[in-house]
Protein backbone atom coordinates (compact mmCIF):
# COMPACT_ATOMS: atom_id res chain seq x y z
CA UNK A 1 0.00 0.00 0.00
CA UNK A 2 1.38 3.49 -0.87
CA UNK A 3 1.64 5.89 2.40
CA UNK A 4 -1.68 7.86 1.21
CA UNK A 5 -3.62 5.02 1.24
CA UNK A 6 -2.56 4.18 4.29
CA UNK A 7 -3.15 7.39 5.98
CA UNK A 8 -6.68 7.59 4.11
CA UNK A 9 -7.74 4.10 5.58
CA UNK A 10 -6.12 4.85 8.85
CA UNK A 11 -8.46 7.83 9.15
CA UNK A 12 -11.87 6.15 8.11
CA UNK A 13 -11.17 3.32 10.50
CA UNK A 14 -10.92 6.20 12.91
CA UNK A 15 -13.65 7.68 12.10
CA UNK A 16 -15.80 4.78 12.16
CA UNK A 17 -15.08 3.88 15.89
CA UNK A 18 -15.53 7.51 16.60
CA UNK A 19 -19.28 7.38 15.07
CA UNK A 20 -19.64 3.79 16.95
CA UNK A 21 -17.83 5.54 20.00
CA UNK A 22 -20.83 8.67 20.02
CA UNK A 23 -23.56 6.27 19.34
CA UNK A 24 -22.65 4.04 22.43
CA UNK A 25 -22.62 7.84 24.31
CA UNK A 26 -25.74 8.81 23.09
CA UNK A 27 -27.23 5.45 24.02
CA UNK A 28 -26.23 5.56 27.90
CA UNK A 29 -27.29 8.92 27.72
CA UNK A 30 -30.62 8.31 26.54
CA UNK A 31 -31.05 5.54 29.13
CA UNK A 32 -30.05 7.09 31.57
CA UNK A 33 -32.99 9.34 31.46
CA UNK A 34 -35.07 6.85 30.52
CA UNK A 35 -34.87 5.94 33.76
CA UNK A 36 -34.56 9.29 35.78
CA UNK A 37 -38.61 9.02 34.09
CA UNK A 38 -38.94 5.74 35.22
CA UNK A 39 -40.38 5.15 38.96
CA UNK A 40 -38.05 3.50 41.49
CA UNK A 41 -38.00 0.29 43.14
CA UNK A 42 -35.77 0.82 46.14
CA UNK A 43 -33.95 -2.38 48.12
CA UNK A 44 -34.62 -1.13 51.54
CA UNK A 45 -31.28 -0.90 52.47
CA UNK A 46 -30.63 2.73 52.91
CA UNK A 47 -33.88 4.79 55.20
CA UNK A 48 -33.25 7.86 52.21
CA UNK A 49 -34.05 11.55 53.42
CA UNK A 50 -33.76 15.12 51.71
CA UNK A 51 -32.36 18.52 52.99
CA UNK A 52 -35.08 20.98 52.58
CA UNK A 53 -32.70 23.89 52.35
CA UNK A 54 -31.01 22.66 48.63
CA UNK A 55 -34.49 22.66 47.22
CA UNK A 56 -35.65 26.25 48.61
CA UNK A 57 -37.50 27.37 45.76
CA UNK A 58 -39.37 24.57 45.50
CA UNK A 59 -43.02 24.66 48.04
CA UNK A 60 -42.13 21.90 50.96
CA UNK A 61 -45.38 20.15 50.03
CA UNK A 62 -43.94 19.60 46.25
CA UNK A 63 -40.87 18.08 47.54
CA UNK A 64 -42.76 15.86 50.35
CA UNK A 65 -44.78 14.78 47.46
CA UNK A 66 -41.82 13.50 44.86
CA UNK A 67 -39.84 12.28 47.70
CA UNK A 68 -42.61 10.15 48.65
CA UNK A 69 -43.37 9.22 44.91
CA UNK A 70 -39.50 7.80 44.74
CA UNK A 71 -40.25 5.83 47.90
CA UNK A 72 -37.95 7.91 50.14
CA UNK A 73 -38.58 7.88 53.94
CA UNK A 74 -38.30 11.52 54.94
CA UNK A 75 -37.08 15.23 54.42
CA UNK A 76 -34.78 16.99 57.15
CA UNK A 77 -33.39 20.14 58.44
CA UNK A 78 -36.81 21.53 59.00
CA UNK A 79 -38.18 24.31 61.40
CA UNK A 80 -40.94 23.55 63.90
CA UNK A 81 -43.34 25.21 61.42
CA UNK A 82 -43.12 23.42 58.56
CA UNK A 83 -42.98 19.72 60.83
CA UNK A 84 -46.36 19.27 59.61
CA UNK A 85 -46.32 19.68 56.11
CA UNK A 86 -44.03 16.56 55.91
CA UNK A 87 -45.54 14.58 58.87
CA UNK A 88 -49.34 14.82 56.58
CA UNK A 89 -48.12 13.34 54.12
CA UNK A 90 -46.89 10.36 55.52
CA UNK A 91 -43.09 11.02 55.88
CA UNK A 92 -40.69 11.56 58.58
CA UNK A 93 -38.36 14.65 59.60
CA UNK A 94 -35.72 13.08 59.35
CA UNK A 95 -33.49 15.63 61.69
CA UNK A 96 -35.11 18.69 62.92
CA UNK A 97 -33.06 22.11 62.89
CA UNK A 98 -31.93 22.62 66.40
CA UNK A 99 -31.45 26.19 68.24
CA UNK A 100 -31.64 29.53 66.19
CA UNK A 101 -28.64 30.51 66.95
CA UNK A 102 -27.28 28.59 63.93
CA UNK A 103 -23.63 26.92 63.32
CA UNK A 104 -21.43 29.61 64.74
CA UNK A 105 -22.36 30.28 68.18
CA UNK A 106 -22.21 26.47 69.58
CA UNK A 107 -22.13 24.95 73.00
CA UNK A 108 -18.02 25.25 73.17
CA UNK A 109 -19.10 28.71 73.95
CA UNK A 110 -20.19 29.13 77.85
CA UNK A 111 -21.75 32.62 77.43
CA UNK A 112 -24.15 30.95 74.71
CA UNK A 113 -25.04 28.14 77.20
CA UNK A 114 -28.52 29.71 78.69
CA UNK A 115 -29.51 30.38 74.94
CA UNK A 116 -29.06 26.92 73.71
CA UNK A 117 -30.30 25.29 76.76
CA UNK A 118 -33.79 27.07 76.81
CA UNK A 119 -34.00 26.48 72.95
CA UNK A 120 -33.60 22.99 73.02
CA UNK A 121 -35.73 22.23 76.42
CA UNK A 122 -38.60 24.39 74.36
CA UNK A 123 -38.02 21.89 71.01
CA UNK A 124 -37.33 18.70 72.59
CA UNK A 125 -40.81 17.81 73.95
CA UNK A 126 -42.68 19.15 70.70
CA UNK A 127 -40.57 17.07 68.88
CA UNK A 128 -41.04 14.28 71.09
CA UNK A 129 -45.07 14.83 70.39
CA UNK A 130 -44.10 14.82 66.71
CA UNK A 131 -42.81 11.25 66.72
CA UNK A 132 -39.42 13.51 65.74
CA UNK A 133 -36.02 11.17 66.74
CA UNK A 134 -33.77 13.65 65.97
CA UNK A 135 -32.66 17.33 66.46
CA UNK A 136 -29.30 18.67 65.16
CA UNK A 137 -26.89 21.08 67.11
CA UNK A 138 -23.41 22.05 66.25
CA UNK A 139 -20.14 23.04 68.74
CA UNK A 140 -19.97 26.45 67.22
CA UNK A 141 -17.00 27.80 66.07
CA UNK A 142 -13.58 27.49 67.75
CA UNK A 143 -12.90 31.64 68.25
CA UNK A 144 -9.69 31.65 71.01
CA UNK A 145 -10.61 28.43 72.90
CA UNK A 146 -9.32 25.35 72.01
CA UNK A 147 -10.13 22.03 71.30
CA UNK A 148 -9.63 20.43 74.38
CA UNK A 149 -11.64 23.37 76.83
CA UNK A 150 -14.04 23.19 73.81
CA UNK A 151 -14.60 19.81 74.38
CA UNK A 152 -14.97 19.78 77.73
CA UNK A 153 -17.38 23.02 77.08
CA UNK A 154 -19.81 21.12 74.84
CA UNK A 155 -20.24 18.43 77.55
CA UNK A 156 -21.27 20.81 80.13
CA UNK A 157 -23.47 22.90 78.03
CA UNK A 158 -25.18 19.73 76.70
CA UNK A 159 -26.02 17.78 79.75
CA UNK A 160 -29.25 19.39 80.77
CA UNK A 161 -29.73 18.78 76.70
CA UNK A 162 -28.91 15.08 76.64
CA UNK A 163 -30.74 14.19 80.20
CA UNK A 164 -33.77 15.51 78.72
CA UNK A 165 -33.58 13.79 75.45
CA UNK A 166 -33.12 10.41 77.67
CA UNK A 167 -35.85 11.55 78.81
CA UNK A 168 -38.24 12.21 76.04
CA UNK A 169 -36.33 9.64 73.80
CA UNK A 170 -34.81 12.19 71.26
CA UNK A 171 -31.72 11.78 70.04
CA UNK A 172 -29.18 15.51 69.85
CA UNK A 173 -27.08 14.72 66.71
CA UNK A 174 -23.75 17.16 66.37
CA UNK A 175 -23.01 17.60 62.84
CA UNK A 176 -19.30 17.26 61.31
CA UNK A 177 -18.27 20.24 58.85
CA UNK A 178 -15.27 21.03 57.18
CA UNK A 179 -13.80 24.26 58.57
CA UNK A 180 -11.54 25.04 55.34
CA UNK A 181 -14.10 26.23 53.04
CA UNK A 182 -17.58 26.62 54.09
CA UNK A 183 -17.62 27.12 57.42
CA UNK A 184 -13.83 28.12 58.73
CA UNK A 185 -13.08 28.02 62.10
CA UNK A 186 -16.04 25.57 63.14
CA UNK A 187 -15.07 23.29 65.76
CA UNK A 188 -16.30 19.70 65.25
CA UNK A 189 -14.09 19.35 62.02
CA UNK A 190 -13.17 15.79 62.41
CA UNK A 191 -14.31 12.85 63.43
CA UNK A 192 -12.15 11.91 65.95
CA UNK A 193 -12.62 15.17 67.59
CA UNK A 194 -16.41 13.94 67.48
CA UNK A 195 -16.04 10.45 68.66
CA UNK A 196 -14.14 11.99 71.76
CA UNK A 197 -17.20 14.03 72.75
CA UNK A 198 -19.72 10.87 72.21
CA UNK A 199 -17.46 9.26 74.72
CA UNK A 200 -17.28 11.78 77.35
CA UNK A 201 -21.30 12.52 77.22
CA UNK A 202 -21.59 8.46 77.34
CA UNK A 203 -25.35 8.71 76.34
CA UNK A 204 -27.13 6.74 73.31
CA UNK A 205 -28.64 10.19 72.82
CA UNK A 206 -26.33 11.87 71.64
CA UNK A 207 -24.10 11.23 68.35
CA UNK A 208 -23.11 12.69 64.88
CA UNK A 209 -23.95 13.60 61.94
CA UNK A 210 -21.26 12.64 59.53
CA UNK A 211 -21.58 14.68 56.27
CA UNK A 212 -19.32 12.69 53.71
CA UNK A 213 -18.59 16.18 51.48
CA UNK A 214 -17.42 18.20 54.65
CA UNK A 215 -15.12 15.04 56.45
CA UNK A 216 -13.98 13.98 52.31
CA UNK A 217 -12.17 17.93 52.54
CA UNK A 218 -11.32 17.37 56.17
CA UNK A 219 -9.90 14.42 56.62
CA UNK A 220 -10.39 11.86 53.96
CA UNK A 221 -10.24 7.91 54.15
CA UNK A 222 -14.65 8.58 54.25
CA UNK A 223 -14.89 4.72 54.19
CA UNK A 224 -12.14 3.88 56.64
CA UNK A 225 -13.69 6.61 59.46
CA UNK A 226 -16.88 5.35 58.62
CA UNK A 227 -16.26 1.68 59.48
CA UNK A 228 -14.03 3.19 62.66
CA UNK A 229 -16.88 5.65 63.81
CA UNK A 230 -20.01 4.11 63.04
CA UNK A 231 -21.06 3.62 66.90
CA UNK A 232 -21.06 7.42 67.00
CA UNK A 233 -22.84 8.03 63.69
CA UNK A 234 -26.83 8.33 64.17
CA UNK A 235 -27.16 10.29 60.65
CA UNK A 236 -25.08 10.77 57.18
CA UNK A 237 -25.57 13.37 54.60
CA UNK A 238 -24.11 13.17 51.14
CA UNK A 239 -22.67 16.17 48.73
CA UNK A 240 -20.38 16.01 45.73
CA UNK A 241 -16.49 16.95 45.87
CA UNK A 242 -15.34 19.02 45.20
CA UNK A 243 -18.14 21.79 44.72
CA UNK A 244 -20.92 19.98 46.59
CA UNK A 245 -23.02 19.11 43.64
CA UNK A 246 -24.58 16.21 42.04
CA UNK A 247 -23.12 12.64 43.64
CA UNK A 248 -22.34 11.18 40.17
CA UNK A 249 -19.13 10.71 37.62
CA UNK A 250 -18.73 14.27 38.08
CA UNK A 251 -16.66 14.36 41.26
CA UNK A 252 -14.20 12.36 43.18
CA UNK A 253 -16.18 10.68 45.70
CA UNK A 254 -17.99 6.84 44.44
CA UNK A 255 -21.07 6.80 46.65
CA UNK A 256 -21.89 3.14 45.91
CA UNK A 257 -18.99 2.03 47.91
CA UNK A 258 -19.84 4.62 50.79
CA UNK A 259 -23.33 3.29 51.12
CA UNK A 260 -22.31 -0.72 50.93
CA UNK A 261 -20.27 0.60 53.87
CA UNK A 262 -22.55 2.29 55.42
CA UNK A 263 -24.65 -0.79 55.52
CA UNK A 264 -22.18 -2.63 56.13
CA UNK A 265 -21.95 -1.42 59.58
CA UNK A 266 -25.63 -2.50 60.47
CA UNK A 267 -26.79 1.74 60.62
CA UNK A 268 -30.60 2.12 60.13
CA UNK A 269 -30.87 5.51 60.21
CA UNK A 270 -31.34 8.13 57.78
CA UNK A 271 -28.61 8.86 54.88
CA UNK A 272 -30.05 12.30 53.42
CA UNK A 273 -28.96 14.01 50.60
CA UNK A 274 -27.65 17.42 51.13
CA UNK A 275 -26.63 18.42 47.70
CA UNK A 276 -26.80 21.88 45.79
CA UNK A 277 -28.73 20.86 42.07
CA UNK A 278 -27.52 21.60 38.97
CA UNK A 279 -29.64 20.79 36.74
CA UNK A 280 -32.63 22.75 35.32
CA UNK A 281 -34.98 20.21 37.20
CA UNK A 282 -33.02 19.81 40.25
CA UNK A 283 -35.66 16.85 40.73
CA UNK A 284 -33.63 14.97 38.05
CA UNK A 285 -30.62 14.89 40.08
CA UNK A 286 -32.32 13.79 43.18
CA UNK A 287 -33.73 10.94 41.80
CA UNK A 288 -30.20 9.83 40.35
CA UNK A 289 -29.13 10.43 43.82
CA UNK A 290 -31.25 7.74 45.05
CA UNK A 291 -30.48 5.20 42.43
CA UNK A 292 -26.73 5.80 42.87
CA UNK A 293 -26.83 5.11 46.69
CA UNK A 294 -29.88 2.52 46.89
CA UNK A 295 -27.32 -0.24 47.30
Amino acid sequence: MKRREVIKNTLMSGGALGFVAMASSSCKTKQMADKLDSPLTLKGNINHSVSQWCYGKMPLAELADYAKGLGMKAVELLSENDWDVVLKKGLAVGISNGSPLGIPKGFNDLQYHDQLQKDYAALIPKAAEKGIEQIICFSGNRGTISDQIGLEHCAKGLDPVIKMAEKYKVRIVMELLNSKYNHPNYMCDRTPWGAALAEKIGSPNFGLLYDIYHMQLMEGDVINHIKKYSKYIHHYHTGGVPGRNEINETQELYYPAIMKAIVATGFKGYVGQEFIPTRPNPLDSLKESIMICDV
